[in-house]
């Protein structure tokens, strides 16, 4: 049949990921770093991951597609591909403080103007630190948003991408936990940088956690 369908211009999209979490009923999914469009009967050409994609890769076209599958949704996703429902399951744990319901937290997901940056006291992270710091939620997070990366695996500088985030969204204050070994001095580089470029001054904290999860600094 001729509907409206979306299509994902992949010279486009920078992989964020975005419009996997604004698509309700799983037709989206990302394969080799970009975002595709895996199952046409899923996607109901509402296009609410239209606004969600912060590269403007995404369009509606209207082409011969295969009818919407009224029963689509993401329990008929491959394992594979199948989004993270883990926000649900913490927002909905008896007497969660609400912690992880801002999402993504992985710096390179999340959208430079996205809506829980605006005015906030932004938590940059090593990926292990809250691993190794039994307390981590309690006495680091708060009411913070958390941003997360590793400078050793994730293999890109960050500090443009943070630079942006904390100008354009007018962020209040920075704290970085990091861990006390050499590649996590990357990330407060990276972090340093970022505040340097900032029009006002933000201030910024720097927590130190040994490997046994102790802070040291």
């Amino acid at each position: 049949m001729i509907r409206q369908i979306i299509e994902i211009d992949s010279g486009k999209c920078d992989g964020c990921g975005l419009c996997v979490d604004a698509c309700h009923e799983g037709a989206i999914a990302l394969i080799n770093g970009k975002a595709k469009l895996i199952r046409e009967d899923h996607c109901d050409g509402l296009g609410d991951c239209l606004p969600a994609c912060p590269a403007g890769a995404i369009t509606f076209v209207t082409r011969e597609a295969l009818p919407f599958n009224e029963d689509a949704g993401a329990d008929d996703v491959p394992i594979m591909v199948q989004k993270c429902d883990c926000v649900e399951k913490v927002r909905n744990q008896p007497g969660s403080k609400g912690e992880m319901t801002r999402w993504p937290i992985q710096m390179k997901l999340v959208a430079l103007d996205a809506a829980f940056l605006k005015g906030a006291d932004v938590l940059v992270a090593a990926d292990c630190s809250a691993f190794v710091h039994a307390d981590f939620h309690k006495t680091m997070i708060g009411d913070r948003v958390i941003l997360i990366g590793c400078p050793k695996l994730d293999k890109e500088d960050y500090s443009q991408r943070l630079s942006v985030i904390f100008e354009k969204n007018d962020v209040r204050s920075v704290t970085l936990v990091r861990m006390d070994i050499p590649c996590c001095m990357a990330l407060a580089r990276m972090v340093k940088e970022a505040l340097a470029t900032v029009r006002k001054k933000i201030p910024l904290e720097t927590v130190v956690l040994s490997t046994d999860g102790k802070i040291v600094v």
